[in-house]
């Protein structure tokens, strides 16, 4: 299938370091993270907010085409991912993502859409590799 790949490059330590991430696409060039941008509110990106990205993101298209494969061509679907990092220990845990989803699909019946959501949250490549709850809350206009 096909590899992905991003760079992460820290200059200095801990609370005082500043980090740069880029990926080969461009999307990312250099983009800035730290303990700032983390935990306060620096400009910039953080690993928490980038697997949101990618949960949403994920989570989104495995349903546009599970969607499709269904026979639905139109509408909607917005989903925003909540990732949750927690104390744990000495160190830190993601411990949950909650996926909100608004859809407009003309035509699907409140059963049909849900299954296709709940295959969709736990089929795709993101929710696999979380080793987190993952919750779903959907809503369909």
């Amino acid at each position: 299938m096909t590899t992905r790949t991003a760079t992460a490059r820290y200059t200095g330590f801990g609370k005082t370091g500043k980090g740069q991430l880029t990926s080969p696409s461009g999307v990312l060039e250099a983009t800035p993270y730290s303990f700032n941008t983390r935990f306060g509110d620096e400009k910039g990106t953080n690993p928490e907010e980038l697997i949101a990205a990618a949960h949403a993101g994920c989570f989104t298209m495995a349903l546009s085409f599970a969607l499709a494969q269904a026979g639905f061509s139109d509408g909607t679907l917005e989903t925003r991912a909540a990732v949750k990092l927690e104390q744990d220990g000495d160190s830190f845990r993601i411990s949950r993502s909650d996926l909100t989803l608004r859809a407009e699909v003309p035509g699907i019946g409140r059963e049909q859409f849900e299954a296709l959501a709940k295959g969709a949250e736990a089929n795709c490549p993101v929710s696999k590799l979380l080793k987190a709850e993952i919750a779903l809350d959907w809503e369909l206009a």
